[in-house]
């Protein structure tokens, strides 16, 4: 039935179906047996072109995307690195911004503007600190 479905003979199937693994075929599950394994070598956190120099290193002749693709059939994925943005730094009240006299006014930190003077409100406030008129 599926032979008509495909529009094939039924004995081409059969030749088909019976015939042994091509040397493509052959070749494609060493190297994913190959992949597999620098894969896991790697803890999992290797992606395909560093795979890739793996495998070279042993003696494959094979290409980067032939590596890529091979990962992709078995569903391998390297994990991406765990990048931290934002860390706080520990001297946070004594240095707010390096390299600029900072002050800390009000619950925020206050740099000087383009004129190198702070905002008034900000002298205002800097002023009634420095005479204890006003205590943040």
């Amino acid at each position: 039935m599926s032979c008509r479905a495909l529009d094939v003979s039924e004995s081409w199937f059969y030749k088909w179906h019976e015939r042994p693994p091509t040397a493509r075929e052959e070749r494609r599950v060493l190297l994913d047996v190959a992949v597999a394994m620098s894969f896991e070598a790697s803890g999992g956190s290797y992606g395909s072109p560093r795979v890739y120099d793996d495998l070279v290193e042993e003696g494959w002749q094979v290409s980067v995307n032939t590596v890529a693709e091979s990962m992709a059939r078995q569903g391998l994925v390297a994990r991406p690195k765990k990048r931290r943005k934002n860390l706080p730094r520990p001297d946070k009240k004594k240095r707010p911004f390096p390299g600029s006299p900072a002050v800390f006014v009000g619950g925020f930190h206050a740099r000087p503007g383009r004129s190198g003077q702070h905002p008034p409100r900000v002298r205002k406030a800097i002023a009634m600190s420095a005479s204890g008129l006003w205590n943040p």
